[in-house]
């Protein structure tokens, strides 16, 4: 079973497709080539930057890869790639700010470069960052302090993907009681990764805990999916809620 292929087949709801251009701003892509496992060429870039341009948002802020094991993307190679990008847009006339900041993963090169202040950033001073997905990293909570300690706001990437808090909301408290901000990969709605993922993202929506909406763009089968998503009811319910801060950034 692939990735998209509980999206095969989905009853289809009776709500209109969300206005993403809601959102003005998209917080976590991989757009630039040829660093991570997203856009592979300049011409794969610009394809997936048209369609997020049609689909309402003016502004991206791609976070590639950044560990310390795979895709060892350094400030300066993801700024050097950011600046070819946007040369590219400017000449395709694409009407749409690209920004770039990172999608950490949690390792020990996170938790130096924490240290050291070396990590970018969007919206000022926020951190993207991910876990490992086969558990609860023992550092996590150390992590949150030092990076808030540095004056980094953390912002958890796609917490529903984290099958280990599946039956268990502890900690995702704590960070919320800590200041952690929550961004929700919304193809996960419409089944993306499978029901169990979707079920974590109703009820971390019930709960009222996103802060953020990213699409994780990787290629155009996750613009098919953003699509797939834009009819769920509970897209439509956190769109209402009041408390996404996207489009101010």
């Amino acid at each position: 079973m692939g990735l998209f292929s509980n999206l095969l087949g989905k009853r289809k709801p009776d709500l209109p497709p969300v206005d993403l251009g809601l959102l003005k701003c998209d917080v976590h892509s991989h757009f630039i080539p040829g660093i991570d496992d997203g856009a592979p060429t300049i011409e794969a870039s610009l394809e997936l930057l048209h369609a997020m341009q049609e689909m309402g948002y003016s502004k991206v802020v791609t976070t590639p890869h950044s560990m310390a094991d795979g895709y060892k993307n350094t400030p300066e190679v993801i700024l050097g790639g950011l600046e070819k990008l946007r040369r590219a847009v400017k000449e395709a006339a694409l009407d749409l700010e690209v920004d770039a900041a990172a999608e950490y993963y949690l390792d020990h090169a996170l938790l130096e470069n924490t240290a050291s202040q070396k990590l970018l950033t969007f919206g000022t001073d926020m951190v993207l960052f991910e876990l490992p997905f086969l558990s609860e990293p023992a550092v996590l909570f150390n992590l949150v302090f030092e990076m808030q300690t540095q004056g980094y706001r953390p912002v958890l990437a796609h917490p529903e993907r984290y099958s280990f808090w599946h039956t268990d909301a502890g900690s995702m408290e704590k960070l919320k009681d800590r200041g952690v901000l929550f961004q929700l990969n919304f193809i996960a709605l419409a089944g993306a990764y499978g029901p169990a993922v979707a079920k974590a993202a109703e009820k971390i929506i019930d709960l009222g805990w996103y802060e953020l909406v990213g699409s994780d763009c990787h290629s155009m089968k996750h613009i098919e999916a953003m699509h797939a998503a834009r009819t769920e009811p509970y897209l439509h319910k956190l769109m209402d809620s009041g408390k996404l801060i996207n489009a101010k950034l």
